[in-house]
């Protein structure tokens, strides 16, 4: 289906109507997940391209527990919250290291 469009029900049986009720209602929680995780990474990723380690090191940790969550909740696949994670300190870290010497 695609992104962003209603479920479609063709039956009309309670059952039918419930379960589309639910789908649309995971969807609505699943996109509001999704786009906290994706608004938290663009804001890290925005300080790090900027070179501020202060406004990164403050981003960090909101970020990665955001991760966290979306991986419990299903939102993200565990490899891929990790890959994630493990990208972002490393950009991190690199540019903390740079303002060090």
């Amino acid at each position: 289906m695609a992104q962003g469009q209603p479920t479609k029900v063709k039956k009309r049986k309670k059952s039918v109507l419930k379960r589309a009720a639910q789908a649309r209602q995971r969807a609505e929680v699943n996109r509001a997940n999704r786009t906290r995780v994706r608004t938290l990474m663009r804001r890290l990723r925005t300080a790090i391209t900027a070179g501020d380690p202060n406004a990164a090191g403050n981003l960090l940790q909101p970020t990665m527990s955001a991760i966290d969550q979306a991986i419990t909740k299903g939102v993200l696949h565990e490899n891929t919250g990790n890959r994630y994670k493990s990208r972002l300190t490393l950009a991190y870290n690199a540019i903390k290291a740079k303002a060090v010497k």
